[in-house]
């Protein structure tokens, strides 16, 4: 028994089959519009995920320090008597410092808290010395802030005792490895030896050359800040919400709270203009693509018009009329969708292959996200569907006796 189509169906796949060169045309549009919404917004997303783990992945996202120093004189507002000079900072502890991390731990938003004693020394090994940044962490908590081991090269991140744990570029200058002893000394000439037992290398030149991580007891003796933590770093579950929570524990606790959206500004300029740049190319694919369907639709609906006439004459109701467009543009749009994603998928093959990371890992992840793509296509049929609602309602008011005439 042949398989009988409803009528909308039917005329519909006549329409599309008289008119291949339009109907190739516009899936090729629809197609390329889903492939670029689809390979542009995963690859900005992939990109801004690997800059900010680059980034953030080894520094704190909220960091609470004591309010800086200020300068004091007895000479009246307005008086330009004498030239007032930045009062100098030296090393202090935040003041019941257990108190606020218990605070911090208890705020909404906030994943980890780890105290950190924080100030400047030389490393020293024979003849050779380096200006340091001593960092006294808890190595337990310290790690939920930074997740250390996956930056290690060499041994384990243990600052237990008199272990350190220094970056790679350090441990050049000063030709040390794993096992080797280093003495640390602070500004004040108070020093002890402690024993290598990792070494790091951050991705920051910088950084793999100053950071020094000992015990938090050790810092403490070698700073002369008996009990005292200087700085004390939180991460928090929305990286976008940061700087509301710093403002939030900095209006509780009367402290410095700086969050990354501050200390890396340029990086969060940077982050909202490639998703503008995103939302723009994507507003524009889709305009595009609409007025494509639109324009060959409404063109179909003026060639065809004496058809439709006979057809209206034969009894079509114009709702079965406009169902016949309307179910061209949701087929432009189905189809289109299809291909788009198995064009966009062979993109970021293609992609991932030819670009890499100087350490040779991927840049680019060739998996799809699921939720990006049922966006994409549910966008395509919307858009398909709203851009033949107009030569659809024009197909449906169509008079036939004038239709037939002309």
């Amino acid at each position: 028994m042949p398989l009988r189509l409803p009528f909308a169906v039917l005329v519909c796949l006549r329409y599309l089959r008289e008119g291949r060169m339009q109907t190739v045309l516009i899936l090729a549009g629809v197609t390329g519009g889903v492939a670029v919404i689809i390979f542009l917004t995963t690859l900005i997303t992939q990109l801004q995920a690997s800059i900010i783990e680059r980034t953030l992945g080894s520094q704190a996202h909220i960091v609470l320090k004591p309010p800086r120093l200020a300068n004091r004189t007895l000479l009246p507002p307005s008086s330009t008597a004498a030239i007032v000079q930045p009062r100098a900072q030296r090393l202090r502890s935040i003041d019941q410092w257990e108190a606020v991390a218990q605070l911090a731990n208890q705020t909404s938003g906030v994943l980890a808290v780890s105290p950190v004693l924080s100030g400047a020394g030389f490393a020293a090994r024979a003849d050779a010395s380096q200006a340091i940044n001593l960092l006294g962490v808890d190595e337990e908590a310290y790690q939920r802030i930074v997740q250390m081991p996956k930056y290690l090269r060499l041994g384990r991140f243990d600052v237990s005792g008199a272990n350190t744990v220094i970056g790679v570029e350090l441990a050049k200058d000063l030709g040390v490895t794993v096992g080797d002893k280093l003495r640390l000394i602070a500004m004040d000439g108070r020093n002890d030896l402690a024993t290598i037992a990792g070494i790091f290398d951050i991705g920051n030149r910088d950084l793999n050359k100053r950071w020094v991580y000992t015990s938090i007891k050790l810092a403490q003796s070698l700073l002369d800040l008996p009990g005292g933590i200087t700085e004390i770093d939180l991460r928090v579950t929305d990286l976008f919400q940061a700087e509301s929570t710093a403002r939030q524990l900095a209006a509780q606790t009367g402290l410095v709270a700086d969050s990354w959206m501050q200390t890396n500004s340029q990086l969060l300029t940077a982050l909202k203009s490639q998703s503008a740049s995103n939302n723009l190319i994507r507003f524009f694919v889709t305009a595009i693509v609409a007025v494509g369907i639109a324009s060959v639709l409404v063109v179909s609906v003026v060639q065809k018009q004496k058809e439709i006439g006979i057809l209206r004459a034969m009894g079509a109701s114009p709702q079965r009329i406009m169902a016949v467009f309307l179910l061209q543009g949701g087929i432009y749009g189905g189809v289109g969708s299809a291909l788009g994603v198995g064009l966009s998928l062979a993109l970021l093959q293609f992609f991932s292959r030819i670009t890499r990371n100087a350490d040779g890992s991927l840049l680019v992840s060739p998996d799809l996200d699921v939720s990006v793509v049922l966006g994409a296509c549910t966008l395509a049929m919307l858009v398909g569907l709203l851009a033949a609602a107009l030569p659809a309602r024009r197909a449906a008011r169509l008079d036939p006796v004038q239709a037939i005439r002309v």
